[in-house]
């Protein structure tokens, strides 16, 4: 039992296998019936060619719920540890989260952040929907932080079209603490695609950082969210390391 049929998980992170497909066939018209989710502008995402979903981020269950809104196929990013389990808990979870569309990717910044944006990369190149949050964690007062620029790099080193997403009250389905997912109220909205190869090649620091600008506004326009105005972490631990984020913040990818 601790084994998983290949298919279950895509075998390489452009594709997503038919055991996703047959989930998505079945659990799709499942969770539209009990939760009616409202969904908004789905005629404005692409039917081909690479799409980057671009969401605000209030719930774990915001990774089922936007495959499962979306009018096509969804990948994303999972934490590698939801893989890595044993024994029939294990089993399940990878089982779960491989026919969903998810990709294993450790979490970290430094070389683990650049291979979590080469593994959207490939996905994208293969002509396929990659979603993301810039807000790079879930908020957890309801306030839409300052989106980080990978989002972007992505879009300006693919050519990928940006489709902004706003989600409005999945918080409610799984709040922070609680183990049991309840049925409430959930709107997603798709908003118009955005072309943003006009902000200038990836390699620029400006030019990423004014394309991921433009991502959030959509998407502030669709969730009408309080704006933090910060980046959504931890701050800098110490008086050294907090004066060292005020003279030479790092650009947060």
């Amino acid at each position: 039992m601790s084994e998983i049929k290949a298919d279950a998980i895509p075998a390489e992170p452009g594709t997503a296998g038919p055991v996703y497909r047959i989930i998505r066939g079945i659990l799709r018209p499942l969770v539209l019936l009990v939760y009616r989710p409202k969904i908004i502008g789905s005629d404005l995402v692409p039917k081909h060619g690479a799409v980057i979903f671009a969401s605000n981020h209030l719930s774990f269950v915001d990774s089922i719920v936007i495959p499962l809104a979306a009018p096509r196929p969804v990948q994303f990013l999972a934490k590698s540890h939801y893989f890595t389990g044993r024994g029939l808990k294990g089993w399940v979870s990878r089982t779960f989260f491989g026919a969903i569309g998810a990709v294993s990717v450790e979490r970290g910044a430094g070389s683990q952040a650049q291979e979590a944006l080469d593994q959207g990369r490939r996905i994208l190149e293969a002509g396929n929907a990659f979603a993301l949050y810039p807000e790079g964690t879930r908020s957890l007062d309801g306030r839409l932080y300052r989106g980080r620029t990978g989002v972007a790099w992505l879009a300006l080193t693919t050519g990928a079209t940006v489709v902004p997403v706003g989600l409005v009250g999945t918080q409610e389905i799984q709040p922070v603490g609680s183990s049991r997912p309840r049925v409430r109220p959930v709107t997603v909205r798709f908003g118009a695609a955005l072309d943003l190869q006009h902000h200038g090649p990836a390699s620029s620091g400006r030019a990423r950082r004014a394309a991921t600008d433009e991502i959030m506004a959509a998407i502030h326009e669709l969730t009408g969210q309080e704006l933090a105005g910060v980046y959504n972490e931890a701050p800098p631990q110490g008086t050294l390391a907090r004066i060292a984020d005020r003279i030479a913040p790092h650009e947060r990818v």
